[in-house]
C-alpha cells in the first residue's frame, strides 16, 4: 500500500493505491483522464494516513482492491494540503502532461 499527496491547480489532494509505487504511469493515466494534466506529487507515510484519517482510512480501504488500484482519501483541498508537514513529505515529483 502506498499513498501520495497531489498538489495541483485546483487544490490537493490525498489519495491511496495498491500499485507497487506510489506514482506510476496507470496513475497518471487515471489523473490524465479525470482532467489532472499537470501536478507535483509527494509520498507520505501509510501510517500517518491512517492515523490522521481514522475511519475514513479504513472505510476507503475497504474499496480498495489488492492489484492496480487507486482511491482518493481526501479531495478537501485546505485540509488535505494542511494534514502533513513538508518535512513528512518525499521528493516531490514533477508531472505536466
Amino acid at each position: 500500500m502506498k499513498a501520495g499527496l497531489l498538489l495541483t491547480g485546483s487544490g490537493a489532494l490525498v489519495y491511496l493505491t495498491s500499485h507497487p509505487i506510489f506514482l506510476d504511469e496507470d496513475i497518471i493515466a487515471k489523473l490524465d483522464h479525470k482532467g489532472i494534466h499537470k501536478f507535483i506529487a509527494y509520498e507520505i507515510p501509510v501510517d500517518e494516513a491512517k492515523d490522521r484519517y481514522g475511519g475514513h482510512f479504513q472505510h476507503v480501504m475497504m474499496d480498495l482492491r489488492e492489484t492496480n488500484d487507486f482511491r482518493i482519501l481526501d479531495y478537501q483541498g485546505p485540509r488535505a494540503f494542511s494534514m502533513f508537514k513538508f518535512e513528512e513529505l518525499g521528493t516531490p515529483l514533477y508531472h505536466e502532461a
